[in-house]
C-alpha cells in the first residue's frame, strides 16, 4: 500500500511476515503469496499489498547466491500483487519456534555471522525492489539493537563498530553493483544494548549516516514511556535518520496492583517470546526482563504506577478490560513522523508478530489471520489519511 505525503514523499505501508512460520525460500514465497492475496481481498483492493519480508539467515544466504532465483521470486510476488521494499533481518532463525525468548538476540553485532547475514539480506532486497522504487527511493532493513544488554563489554562495542563500518562498505558495494540503494536501521528494544534513542545516539556515534540509521518500533517506544517527537529531535541532533518505523501497540496496565487486572494480565505470560515490562521510577523506569518476573518473580515489579508491557497487540483492537493498548501513543508517534510538513520516514511495517500467542489461542486458520492483518493495515492506513497523506 502506498500513500503520498504532502511533501511529495511516497510512503510505503506493509505488514511484517515474521508473524508467519515458514523459513525456507519456497515456504516464504508461498506464505507471502497466500497471505498477501487474502489481505488484498479483505481490504477490497486490486492494487499491490506491501509485505515487510522476514528473511531468515539460511534463506537469505541461499537467495544471495542465486540471482536468478531472486528474479523468479520477485516476478512471482509481483504477479500476485505483492511488493517488497523492506526486510526484517532482526531474528536470525526460528522466530516462530516453541521458545524464542533471548535467542532472538543471537548472533550479536559482535559476531561476523550477523554481518554476513545482513549483507546477504541486502543483496536479496536489492533484487526484490520494484523498479519504480529504485528510480527515486531505497530499500530498508531492520536489525537488532547490537545485543541483549549483558554480557556486553567495551571490546564487544569496538567489534560491533568495526562490523557496522564493514556493513556500510558492503551496502555501498551492493549499490555500486546493482544501482539499488539499501539502508539499515538499528532497532532499539527494551533490555538491549540499544534500548533507548539516547543509547542509539551513543552506540551508533561512529556509523556511516548515509547507510545506517534507526528503525523506530513504536511499541518499544511506548514501553519505555518515550515519544516520537522527542526521539526524532534527538536523532536529528545526532544526524541519524529514521530508516523505517514499525506501527505497533504495547499493552498498558493502568493499575497493576488490582487483582482482577493481574488475572487478565497473567493470560499474556507465555513461553515463546520475551515480554519486557517497564514502570516509571524517578526520572527513568524500573524494569523486569519478562512478564512472569514482573508478576511473580523473586523481586516483582512495583505496582504503584502503571506498567507498559512489550507484547505487540493488534493495533486496531482492544484487549480484555481492564487492560488497554498504547494506541494513543501510536497515533502520536505517527503524527510526529508523518503529520508535519516533512515526512520523517518512508517505510512503515506493521509488526504484530504475536497473533499465535494471544490469549484464547489466536486465529484459527490463515483466513482469520489474514483478516486480522488486513484490519491492522486498514487502521494504520486510515490514521495516515487523517494526517493528510493521499492514497496512491
Amino acid at each position: 500500500m502506498r500513500l503520498r505525503h504532502p511533501d511529495g514523499t511516497v510512503v510505503h505501508l506493509g505488514y511484517g511476515t515474521n508473524v508467519l512460520p515458514a523459513e525456507d525460500v519456497d515456504g516464504l514465497v508461498a506464505q507471502s503469496v497466500e497471505v498477501g492475496a487474502r489481505i488484498r481481498r479483505s481490504l477490497g483492493t486490486t492494487g499491490s499489498v506491501g509485505l515487510g519480508l522476514w528473511l531468515p539467515a539460511d534463506a537469505a544466504h541461499r537467495l544471495a547466491a542465486d540471482p536468478a532465483g531472486v528474479r523468479e521470486v520477485r516476478a512471482r510476488l509481483a504477479d500476485e500483487g505483492v511488493e517488497i521494499v523492506t526486510v526484517n533481518a532482526f531474528p536470525y532463525a526460528a522466530f516462530q519456534g516453541a521458545v524464542v525468548k533471548h535467542a532472538v538476540y543471537h548472533p550479536t553485532w559482535a559476531q561476523r555471522e550477523r554481518l554476513d547475514y545482513t549483507l546477504a539480506a541486502a543483496g536479496v532486497l536489492a533484487g526484490l525492489l520494484p523498479d519504480d522504487v529504485v528510480a527515486d527511493g531505497h530499500g530498508s532493513i531492520s536489525t537488532l539493537p547490537l545485543a541483549w544488554q549483558a554480557p556486553w563489554s567495551a571490546d564487544d562495542q569496538d567489534i560491533a563498530e568495526a562490523m557496522l563500518a564493514e556493513l556500510a562498505d558492503g551496502l555501498a558495494k551492493v549499490e555500486a553493483d546493482t544501482g539499488r540503494r539499501i539502508v539499515v536501521g538499528v532497532e532499539p528494544e527494551p533490555g538491549c544494548v540499544v534500548e533507548t534513542v539516547e543509547q542509539a545516539v551513543d552506540r551508533l556515534a561512529a556509523v556511516d549516516r548515509d547507510r545506517i540509521g534507526v528503525c523506530l518500533d513504536l511499541c518499544h517506544l511506548a514501553v519505555g514511556f518515550d515519544d516520537a517527537d522527542r526521539a526524532v529531535a534527538l536523532l536529528d541532533d545526532a544526524g541519524l535518520r529514521v530508516v523505517k518505523a514499525q506501527p505497533a501497540a504495547a499493552l498498558v496496565v493502568d493499575d497493576p496492583a488490582d487483582p482482577a487486572t493481574r488475572a487478565v494480565l497473567a493470560s499474556y505470560a507465555e513461553d515463546r517470546f520475551l515480554h519486557q515490562v517497564r514502570t516509571p521510577q524517578g526520572a527513568g523506569v524500573a524494569a523486569r526482563d519478562d512478564l512472569p518476573e514482573a508478576l511473580d518473580g523473586d523481586e516483582p515489579l512495583a505496582t504503584e504506577r502503571p506498567w507498559r508491557v512489550h507484547f505487540h497487540v493488534p493495533v486496531h483492537a482492544d484487549p480484555q478490560a481492564p487492560l488497554r493498548t498504547a494506541r494513543d501513543d501510536l497515533r502520536a508517534s505517527l503524527a510526529a513522523l508523518l503529520g508535519g510538513p516533512a515526512a520523517r520516514v518512508a517505510h512503515l511495517e506493521v509488526e504484530t508478530y504475536t497473533w499465535s500467542v494471544l490469549p484464547g489461542g489466536g486465529p484459527s486458520d490463515v483466513d482469520e489471520l489474514a483478516a486480522g492483518l488486513a484490519a491492522e493495515l486498514a487502521f494504520v492506513h486510515a490514521e495516515l489519511v487523517a494526517l493528510g497523506l493521499t492514497p496512491l
